[in-house]
């Protein structure tokens, strides 16, 4: 299994550039960030220094939208950074919650990701692209060129284009009966479109803990930290309840049932400990989203995921011990499960 380092890119980069560093030390293979241009500095500046300061870290966006910059921009940005460092990045893609959000537009339409997922990867290897009329190719481009583009996705049709469309999967929680429930719902779909449901790499993103024992007090802290996590895939599922309906077979009660009491969602505090507006998401929730509680206890959790057909574990790294995480997941975690 693959493990990947999530962080956002708050100021100062040298942060985000030192943890990166010290999370490819530590066995990580993947840097991944937030990308929402109002609440945190541009991503693609930062991975340039990422990619300077490591040597086998792939870095990309969890996750870029088609909305906020145009396909032929995003693909010369990932185009230019892989003729640099030699193809060490992915393009992680979705419909842009916050970054659309804050500024005032909606979340991009599955139509449109699926148009920009085409456009961007061929232009990012070098072959041609239409861009509404208009056919365009990089010239530059130096044969052997590749630009992997996974899909984050939650509901029916998203997932289902996923799998026939998409290089890979980014699922952002760690429950293991919904994990099982939306990698059977992609590789399904991918085997219906005639594709080989090996190609579309699996990977979950949630937030990891590590706490010294599974004392109330140790898994109470672990939980706190981590409690926004089930506000932010609230903001996900609150718009499949407004689709679907709270109790519809198109989408697991599994994941809706626990943002009844969800009475909104301030953005300046997105993917934040402390976050007031996820008060509301239960120690139930946390437990099954992230994973939380001595390193037994993730090596047990990943072993499952990795049973489920998960390639890559990334872990979402906003809480109050960033450097104990990526070190005990180092020592501890990434040995054990890959050992």
């Amino acid at each position: 299994m693959d493990f990947g380092l999530v962080l956002q890119t708050d100021p100062p980069a040298s942060r985000v550039i030192s943890l990166m560093k010290r999370a490819e030390r530590n066995g990580f293979r993947y840097g991944w960030t937030f990308d929402s241009a109002v609440l945190w500095q541009e991503p693609f500046v930062i991975y340039s220094q990422i990619l300077a300061n490591t040597s086998k870290l792939t870095v990309g966006p969890m996750v870029t939208n088609p909305g906020t910059r145009t396909w032929e921009v995003t693909a010369s940005t990932f185009a230019t950074l892989n003729d640099m460092f030699g193809n060490r990045t992915v393009c992680g893609i979705g419909r842009g919650d916050s970054a659309m959000r804050v500024a005032g537009r909606k979340p991009n339409t599955l139509a449109r990701i699926s148009e920009a997922m085409k456009v961007i990867r061929a232009l990012g290897r070098g072959e041609e692209a239409d861009l509404g009329g208009t056919v365009v190719r990089f010239p530059w481009i130096k044969p052997g060129a590749e630009l992997p583009v996974w899909m984050a996705a939650y509901g029916p049709k998203a997932l289902k284009m996923t799998g026939e469309e998409a290089d890979g999967f980014i699922l952002q929680l760690s429950d293991l009966y919904l994990t099982e429930y939306m990698v059977k719902a992609v590789k399904d779909a991918a085997v219906a479109a005639g594709r080989d449901p090996s190609e579309v790499r699996i990977c979950v993103a949630a937030p990891a803990y590590v706490t010294e024992d599974d004392s109330p007090e140790a898994l109470a802290h672990a939980r706190d930290q981590c409690r926004w996590f089930g506000g932010m895939v609230g903001n996900h599922v609150a718009d499949l309840v407004a689709k679907y309906g709270q109790h519809s077979a198109a989408v697991p009660d599994e994941l809706t049932d626990y943002i009844k009491a969800r009475q909104g969602y301030d953005y300046s505090h997105h993917g934040r400990s402390g976050n007031p507006d996820t008060e509301f998401v239960p120690d139930e929730i946390v437990d099954r989203f992230c994973v939380i509680g001595p390193a037994e206890k993730h090596i047990e959790k990943l072993n499952a995921l990795r049973e489920l057909g998960v390639d890559q574990f990334a872990v979402y790294d906003m809480h109050d011990a960033q450097e104990a995480t990526i070190d005990a997941y180092g020592t501890k975690v990434i040995p054990a499960v890959n050992g």
